[in-house]
């Protein structure tokens, strides 16, 4: 594959050649069974062992309804995502889709926004680490302060993620399935409890008169980004067997499975404990609802042991999290819509260095200065951002235009472009009742993004473009 080539099929918009070209490289080993396992288990982190006690401070013991909700207004991004993926599938993920369909000014809001999202998710694991390993310090009477646990782990990830480490997902997969499979047996056995109370969660989540209905839409808004990892699949779109069929089965059936996931898990466990239990004395939601969950329902020992496992769930996805957030610094960079700095690699380790520190210096900002509710409801609140616009970049991609005349999905979202506009409202709507905090973020992102671009992306970003093209016309 010639680079110069390539460079210049991708400036012109032949992302087919572009496609062609990459196929011809990269070695497509993930099967389908393999992007399902890969999404699964980027999806199934703080989603499971935070957002769930979070969303029970806001509406109760209905949460259930929230995460089925919340994972209803994924589908239309999925769908959307889907169909973008099997039109481009390539590494770069939503990214790509939105810097293609809008053009490098809106591609740079989208790249922030994904920036700031996942560092955001890893930042909310990375508290919900602190929390777990607190239930088992204090369980062993030893003294630790919070913050310094976060910050050390917060530096632990950020220099493993400059050395390179390669191996975290194969550590982080089956940790992750044991401790899921262990929670999923435990509620199992507990359907069997005669104390278990099934009206309380469906109560909590029907009944208007002890919940109000906004409540229930802020709550699903809230743990919306517990869905997240379902972007992954396109992330890694050109590694994928068979893209254009495995990229679209693997994202929905994985959505599916991870929706089925949350609603059983919450509504047994909200039949089983009380709202208190997920509650601090001060009503404040606890960071560590699966461990009081357990310790409850079983043994505090085998509460320990799951805590054991969410600590490294959770430091595990946050390693990765950052990971995934400073390529998108990379990526800009290597676009000339952010300095060159964040494109350069370590001579020794080979990673973005500066992209990694910049995000984790950013990390640290976010953990120490902001509320931890507004750290989820901020990283919820870019991914349903990302997701409006990937619903946007389908109907324009599919617009009568001879410059998308290179968009070819083989995957194409049904019932377009109703379920487009659906998911585009649906999700203006749902960072609306998120809160002034969330809308703020939301502007802060535009205005960064905007800014950002004028200042410095457009003149280098128009400068490589004129660069690359005349070096094709020389060739």
């Amino acid at each position: 594959m010639d680079i110069k080539s390539t460079t210049g099929k991708l400036l012109k918009g032949d992302i087919s050649g572009v496609v062609s070209d990459v196929k011809s490289q990269i070695k497509r080993s993930l099967s389908l069974i393999g992007v399902i396992i890969v999404t699964v288990a980027a999806s199934i982190g703080a989603g499971l062992f935070v957002l769930p006690s979070f969303a029970v401070a806001i509406m109760g013991p209905g949460i259930w309804l929230a995460f089925l909700i919340a994972g209803i207004v994924f589908l239309p991004g999925a769908l959307s995502k889907s169909e973008l993926s099997s039109a481009m599938p390539v590494n770069g993920g939503a990214y790509v889709y939105v810097e293609r369909s809008f053009g490098p000014l809106v591609g740079t809001i989208s790249g922030l926004g994904l920036w700031a999202s996942f560092l955001l998710k890893s930042a909310f694991a990375l508290i919900g680490f602190s929390a777990y390993m607190y239930a088992v310090t204090n369980y062993l009477d030893i003294s630790t302060n919070t913050t310094l646990v976060i910050m050390a782990a917060l530096v632990l990830i950020t220099v493993l993620n400059i050395f390179g480490i390669k191996k975290v997902k194969a550590f982080q997969t089956p940790i992750l399935a044991l401790t899921t499979a262990v929670i999923l047996i435990i509620c199992l056995i507990q359907l069997f409890d005669a104390n278990i109370d099934f009206s309380r969660p469906i109560d909590g989540a029907f009944d208007v008169s002890r919940n109000d209905p906004i409540l229930v839409a802020e709550s699903a808004a809230l743990v919306f980004v517990a869905y997240a990892g379902i972007y992954k699949a396109g992330a890694i779109g050109g590694e994928v067997k068979e893209p254009e069929k495995n990229l679209p089965k693997g994202m929905l059936i994985s959505l599916l499975l991870i929706t089925l996931l949350y609603v059983i898990i919450t509504f047994i466990m909200m039949a089983s404990v009380d709202v208190e239990t997920m509650l601090n004395s001060d009503g404040s939601a606890r960071e560590d609802p699966i461990f009081a969950f357990v310790d409850v329902i079983a043994s505090t020992n085998i509460g320990l042991m799951v805590a054991l496992l969410a600590v490294l769930t959770m430091v595990s996805g946050a390693l990765s999290g950052l990971l995934a957030a400073s390529r998108f610094l990379f990526g800009m960079a290597k676009d000339s819509l952010l300095p060159g700095t964040l494109g350069e690699t370590n001579n020794k380790f080979g990673t973005p260095h500066w992209a990694i520190i910049i995000t984790g210096i950013t990390m640290a900002i976010s953990i120490i200065t902001l509320p931890v509710k507004d750290v989820a409801k901020l990283a919820s609140g870019f991914q349903i951002m990302v997701i409006v616009a990937l619903n946007i970049s389908v109907v324009i991609l599919r617009s009568e235009n001879p410059k998308h005349d290179w968009y070819k999905p083989t995957f194409k979202s049904p019932l377009f472009p109703w379920v487009q506009i659906i998911g585009t409202v649906i999700g203006g709507y749902l960072v609306f009742i998120m809160g002034e905090k969330a809308i703020i973020g939301a502007v802060a992102a535009i205005v960064i993004g905007v800014a950002t671009y004028y200042i410095y992306g457009k003149k280098n970003h128009q400068l490589k473009q004129s660069m690359s093209v005349s070096s094709n016309e020389e060739e």
